[in-house]
């Protein structure tokens, strides 16, 4: 036996299903889930391409239970408060979350074979609203709204050039204004100037609407 196959068959013995996802998810977080192969997967583990079949049958069983994974860090909607209370906190925890693994956003609702953290999740969120008043219907329209807006706004997040209020205006005064001459976009100008001016904070918009969406949604509770 080689050293190579030696080091091969060590590793391979080391491997678990839990460490083989594990592994999956950083390599999607550092390159994005499209480059994801079982061949990829098995040279950042030093392991045999065909070893890992024997954890993980194909890559959506994989794929399955990376989502899992990501579910797994989501906290669930605190029993301890009110319902808006809870899902705001649901919510902005599944932002951070995506906001680590930004590949799993349009994943999230793909899977025919959920995990048991991804239903137990589910179950945790359908009982907050169930609680809550909400009746089976309103609480399958409260959480699919929730859901688009969580998913939504971290997808377009993900792709945003500035995090800060002084990246936004860095960003502002270096980059759009310029492009911005204002006979020509005299209200996107103004808009940009002002928000400079006011040391806009782009990160307060997640809150500002969610509020919205909770709001909307609290008349619905026991409305049928």
């Amino acid at each position: 036996m080689s050293q190579r196959e030696g080091h091969q068959v060590a590793s391979d013995t080391a491997l678990s299903k839990r460490r083989v996802v594990v592994e999956a998810v950083r390599l999607a977080d550092r390159e994005g889930v499209h480059g994801l192969s079982m061949r990829r997967l098995a040279g950042a583990l030093g392991a045999g391409a065909m070893s890992l079949y024997h954890y993980v049958a194909s890559k959506e069983q994989l794929l399955d239970a990376m989502i899992d994974l990501v579910f797994e860090e989501i906290e669930f909607p605190p029993e301890e408060t009110d319902w808006q209370s809870a899902m705001r906190r649901e919510a902005e925890s599944t932002r951070q979350v995506l906001a680590r693994h930004p590949w799993a956003v349009g994943l999230m609702e793909s899977r025919t074979s959920p995990g048991p953290a991804n239903l137990r999740h589910r179950e945790a969120v359908t009982a907050c609203l169930r609680n809550a008043g909400f009746s089976v219907e309103m609480a399958t329209h409260a959480n699919w709204l929730l859901n688009s807006y969580v998913y939504g706004f971290a997808l377009q997040e993900a792709s945003l050039q500035f995090d800060t209020a002084d990246e936004f205006a860095d960003m502002t005064q270096d980059v759009f204004l310029p492009q911005l001459p204002p006979d020509e976009f005299p209200f996107l100008n103004e808009s940009a100037a002002a928000l400079v001016a006011a040391d806009y904070d782009p990160a307060q918009e997640f809150m500002f609407g969610l509020d919205l969406v909770l709001a909307a949604l609290e008349p619905l509770r026991a409305s049928e």
